[in-house]
């Protein structure tokens, strides 16, 4: 049964993706979209609570990689609820095509696909193939409109995301070399769990190394600075359903393939300690987004210098490590994911009523558009990091854990994070209780993703249930 939901969970994106590429009629497809990722979601649930099917060569099923697949698949699912009304608009309007909507829902699938199977491979190469997939997938998600803005953001990304994913591939190459003369030649030399087994044993230089690799390549997905280009332009011009995928799923799944090869450093004792590195890392993407979100005018831009803040709040974490930080880096993740995904539905709402992206024309939402005012207000509250929401009590605990391990950088943490905190109120006040410049148009928008959202998020601010407590410091024990 267990090998089952484990093939379903891969499976059903691509058996959808085949089906909608034939599929004419718009909500024919965006109802095969949304029961498809309903069904991924199903079933990564089912293989999270039930027995796990025993590791092979080139799929693994642990603790680690089924939160972030849980996570994963619920995101999509809710996100395609919200891409049902939003697409919708987009037809209406014209810019969008209904041949252009059959690619967008097939390569929706797609998408969420490969990334469940990066978090599912065992095979270090296969989980490089299913973030390439990925990448090249939002490339051509985030050029749909094929306005010339949207073109050249693609084209960036591709350039930029292909320099990331060849030295990611270069050492993933280096860690094979080193594995090889352990386990020899063949599957079994890239199989993670195996390769783990072996860490001591394996070449440090080969393995720091590779790791310097891994981290520009990885981390070039994750959006970290300096390596961070390509974020802000696909935000900016893709479908907004595809900037709420990018910020609250695809960022994960690079940096959870980071702490994969984390893993094998620190069970080597001769090689380099990469903390250090991933806690510079995330203090620099903390600082650099925070200034730029004071002259972002575009609020997808804005917000996808957010995101950049975030992944460098969740590397500090990790680089940390620990059992308190590796808890609080994945507790961020996790209120990043739902809290990002939710004000990425607002705004695409938000943008579609207002016919534009740009703030200053944003104003006085609370008196045009009160419901979404509330959803985009509530979500710009919980990214802050204010209570009670979730992301405080993520922040907070970074911010403990810093404090105990190492607290000469707690301070320039702890700054950074009320400089964006100040950035964020400032648009706070000026798109909610500015002078709106228009009265703008009335949408349908799909309220009970962004709700479902920010109410996990609420929760999770407000009395974080045991249960999850537990799971979560059982996952971060793993981490070390």
């Amino acid at each position: 049964m267990s090998d089952l939901l484990l093939i379903a969970v891969l499976l059903v994106p691509a058996v959808a993706a085949l089906s909608l590429a034939f599929v004419r009629d718009y909500r024919t497809g965006a109802t095969l979209n949304v029961t498809a990722a309903l069904l991924a979601f199903a079933a990564s649930v089912a293989l999270l609570l039930g027995d796990r099917p025993p590791a092979g060569e080139l799929l693994i099923v642990d603790d680690l990689n089924t939160t972030f697949v849980v996570l994963n698949t619920l995101v999509g699912f809710t996100t395609s609820v919200f891409s049902a009304s939003y697409i919708g608009h987009e037809l209406d309007s014209g810019r969008l095509t209904p041949v252009l909507l059959r690619f967008y829902h097939a390569m929706y699938q797609v998408m969420l696909g490969s990334m469940s199977l990066a978090l599912l491979a065992n095979n270090l190469g296969l989980l490089w193939v299913g973030v390439e997939v990925a990448t090249l997938t939002t490339v051509v998600m985030v050029g749909i409109y094929r306005t010339e803005p949207a073109l050249e953001a693609a084209w960036k990304y591709f350039i930029l995301g292909s320099v990331g994913i060849a030295l990611a591939f270069f050492g993933t190459v280096l860690v094979y070399l080193a594995a090889q003369e352990v386990l020899g030649e063949g599957l079994p030399a890239l199989a993670w769990n195996r390769v783990l087994e072996v860490a001591p044993r394996l070449d440090p230089r080969l393995l720091d190394l590779a790791f310097v690799f891994l981290l520009v390549g990885y981390g070039t997905k994750a959006g970290l600075v300096p390596f961070h280009a390509w974020l802000p332009d696909a935000h900016a011009e893709g479908p907004t359903p595809i900037s709420a995928v990018l910020s609250g799923l695809l960022l994960n799944v690079a940096l959870y393939a980071l702490l994969r090869f984390k893993f094998l450093l620190a069970g080597n004792p001769e090689a380099f300690a990469p903390g250090p590195l991933m806690i510079l890392l995330g203090l620099g993407s903390l600082w650099f987004s925070a200034l730029m979100l004071y002259r972002r005018r575009d609020i997808k831009r804005f917000f996808a210098y957010s995101s950049i803040e975030h992944m460098g709040i969740a590397s500090f974490a990790f680089g940390v490590a620990g059992p308190l930080a590796n808890f609080a880096g994945l507790l961020h993740m996790a209120m990043h994911s739902l809290t990002k995904s939710a004000i990425f539905m607002a705004v695409g709402h938000v943008a579609q009523a207002r016919g534009t992206q740009k703030i200053a024309d944003l104003g006085g939402l609370v008196r045009t558009h009160p419901m979404l005012a509330v959803g985009l207000g509530a979500g710009m509250v919980a990214i802050a990091g204010l209570p009670p929401f979730g992301v405080f009590t993520s922040e907070f605990l970074v911010l403990n854990s810093a404090f105990a391990a190492v607290p000469s950088l707690a301070i320039p943490l702890a700054i950074g994070l009320l400089v964006a905190l100040g950035a964020l109120l400032l648009r706070f006040v000026q798109i909610l209780f500015g002078e709106p410049s228009a009265q703008g148009e009335p949408v349908q928008a799909a309220v009970w993703p962004l709700v479902l959202h920010l109410g996990l998020v609420l929760i999770a601010g407000v009395v974080l249930p045991d249960p999850l407590v537990r799971w979560f410091q059982h996952v971060a024990a793993l981490l070390g």
